[in-house]
């Protein structure tokens, strides 16, 4: 498109229009009397050049404001700096065994809080074993059969140990499925019988 033919800035942005004079009183002392004289026609092609060049440069201002509002955010990320340092191998030695001086008796002393708790686990399902064998050992269906012959306290009574009962083979089946998943465990050892 020829730029003859382009249309001023100034005519498209009505807002854009021309300013006030910066001389002082009236304008019209200003302008000659020649009411026949003519522009230069290079004057308006220069004039339509430079809002040309003002299109451009706002343009070219708006793009960079795009691609630089961030920039701060940007900056701190690329000036993180990441620092190698080169040891040798005695260093590396040196720094493992005094891991494993400083870690090794507090996991000496957790795989023997384990060892204990299983004993403990172990002994609580022995008991919980032997009671539920002592429970079941009872005839249950003379007792059902009976309860027309007990006043209302025994069939209580009854109703609460057959609750126990249940409780305690469910607290077994727990127990059991715990000491199950510790035996499986890859953090096992054996205790030492």
């Amino acid at each position: 498109m020829d730029k003859s033919h382009r249309v001023s800035r100034l005519s498209v942005h009505p807002r854009l229009g021309p300013r006030d004079s910066v001389f002082p009183g009236n304008p019209d002392l200003y302008r000659t009397i020649d009411t026949n004289a003519t522009c230069s026609p290079y004057l308006q092609e220069c004039v339509m050049a430079m809002e040309d060049c003002c299109d451009e440069a706002y343009e070219a201002q708006e793009l960079i404001r795009q691609g630089t509002y961030d920039l701060p955010r940007i900056s701190k990320v690329l000036a993180s700096e990441r620092v190698f340092l080169l040891v040798d191998e005695s260093t590396v030695r040196r720094y493992k065994a005094d891991l494993s001086d400083e870690i090794e008796p507090q996991i000496n002393e957790l795989l023997s809080r384990a060892e204990k708790g299983l004993q403990i686990l172990l002994k609580r399902e022995n008991m919980l074993q032997a009671k539920v064998e002592a429970s079941q050992s009872r005839p249950t269906s003379r007792a059902a059969a009976n309860t027309a012959g007990m006043n209302k306290l025994d069939v209580r009574r009854m109703q609460m140990l057959t609750r126990q009962r249940q409780k305690l083979e469910e607290e077994l089946a727990a127990l059991q499925a715990e000491v199950d998943a510790m035996v499986t465990s890859p953090f096992f050892i054996p205790p030492h019988i």
